[in-house]
């Protein structure tokens, strides 16, 4: 099977002034499988864009081995950088010149003419719907839609590896929708994708792949079916009332749910076993004031917390 990206081993220290190294990254492996989207995801300040620099070379490992396209990251620096591009959590976009100027001074950048540029463009454009906004200058623009071009660019050259760190981050619901619709065509033309997240619904619509990292360390990895089954028995449980009493509320309590929330007569509750869920939903039937309920298998943000949550219990 071939990998666009393999880390064997993977440990990063930096060192601290009178006291030992500060180990971000904790002896980590994975591999990333060519054409597939892979997610790093995890809590902030756990590791994720400290993977990020060490796999786009801009920070060296402090030991271990990382392949990036079969390039090692260090002797091959330089090759790794030909076959990659890279939207880091810093906005980089030259706010002084027009959207098109944007575009057409990164292409040129990576060795494209002005015809090839324009060639591409116009499918970019259409792609990531920058169509308004080709004339303006991105210093006019709100911090989402700066990302949103940001983002764009990437896809403009065609290297087979992108990595995109916390892509969505500033951004309002529609500019976040449109980037990840457009994310998800560039995977289905075959691209390698990596992003680093903590949008949980995020990362489950688009991952083929997740990692999930806390301090440094690996405590997930798979599929997001395969995350979500890791011996983690967890029910998602909608109610909706015509009316919610609060002595129905209150028992809804005691029976301990990881989660519950109540809008007006709607309640959602995460519970950890199939027979919680079932007994609540008995005890809302016979209440006579149910009018619609779904059960479902827990979102993968509902694993995340509870997998942190259990390495929390385990460290007490």
């Amino acid at each position: 099977m071939q990998h666009a990206i393999s880390i064997h081993n993977l440990v990063k220290e930096f060192p601290r002034k009178s006291e030992p190294p500060m180990r971000a990254v904790d002896d980590i492996s994975f591999d990333v499988r060519t054409g597939q989207v892979f997610g790093l995801l995890g809590p902030n300040g756990v590791g994720k864009s400290t993977i990020i620099k060490i796999l786009t070379t801009l920070i060296p490992p402090t030991s271990g081995t990382v392949l990036v396209n079969g390039f090692e990251v260090v002797r091959q620096s330089l090759d790794v950088r030909k076959n990659i591009c890279v939207v880091l959590q810093e906005n980089a976009v030259e706010v002084f010149l027009t959207v098109r100027h944007n575009f057409l001074t990164f292409g040129k950048f990576h060795g494209m003419t002005t015809s090839e540029i324009e060639k591409k463009l116009g499918r970019i454009v259409e792609l990531f719907g920058l169509e308004e906004i080709l004339n303006q200058k991105p210093i006019d623009l709100s911090g989402g839609m700066k990302r949103r071009v940001q983002v764009a660019k990437m896809f403009l050259v065609d290297k087979p590896i992108v990595f995109l760190d916390e892509a969505t981050t500033g951004m309002d619901t529609f500019n976040k929708r449109a980037t990840v619709n457009a994310i998800k065509e560039e995977a289905q033309r075959g691209r390698t994708i990596v992003l680093t997240t903590h949008m949980l619904e995020e990362a489950e619509e688009l991952c083929n792949e997740i990692v999930i990292i806390n301090h440094g360390k690996i405590i997930a990895k798979g599929t997001t079916d395969e995350v979500k089954k890791l011996g983690l028995q967890l029910f998602y449980l909608s109610l909706k009332f015509n009316e919610l009493k609060k002595d129905l509320e209150e028992m809804m309590y005691k029976f301990s749910p990881i989660k519950m929330d109540i809008i007006n007569n709607d309640v959602s509750l995460t519970v950890r076993e199939l027979n919680t869920a079932i007994q609540i939903l008995s005890m809302a039937q016979s209440s006579g004031a149910l009018k619609h309920f779904e059960i479902s298998t827990a979102s993968l943000e509902d694993v995340f917390v509870e997998l942190l949550d259990g390495k929390k219990r385990g460290a007490a």
